[in-house]
């Protein structure tokens, strides 16, 4: 696993964008405690969901507003229709931590 930044980099309720290894994830503390990570472009359009709004378990896609879920990857709210790969956190000692093969099978 790839330490990712401190869990106090990631307010509850927001996603950040982080580059790992030349793959674009979003971060996220999602509203129910748990922090996501899930591959920085929506499968609609080419647009970054870590500028997206959180909410519950799902991140929203500014442009179009397709929504998914952030534990399994699959959109749910259109004009999405195809999952985005999903990535296992980890936290220890404050810090995030994740492995970048998609706990989904989903890859970009």
């Amino acid at each position: 696993m790839i330490r990712i930044c401190s869990t106090e980099d990631v307010p509850k309720g927001t996603a950040i964008s982080a580059d790992v290894d030349g793959t674009p994830i979003a971060l996220v503390h999602g509203e129910d405690g748990e922090f996501y990570a899930a591959y920085d472009e929506c499968s609609h359009a080419a647009v970054a969901l870590s500028e997206g709004e959180v909410d519950g378990c799902t991140l929203e896609c500014w442009l179009h507003g397709s929504r998914f879920d952030l534990r399994t990857g699959e959109p749910t709210g259109l004009p999405a229709t195809e999952p985005v790969p999903v990535y296992p956190v980890d936290v220890r000692d404050g810090d995030i931590y994740l492995s970048l093969t998609p706990s989904n099978g989903v890859t970009r």
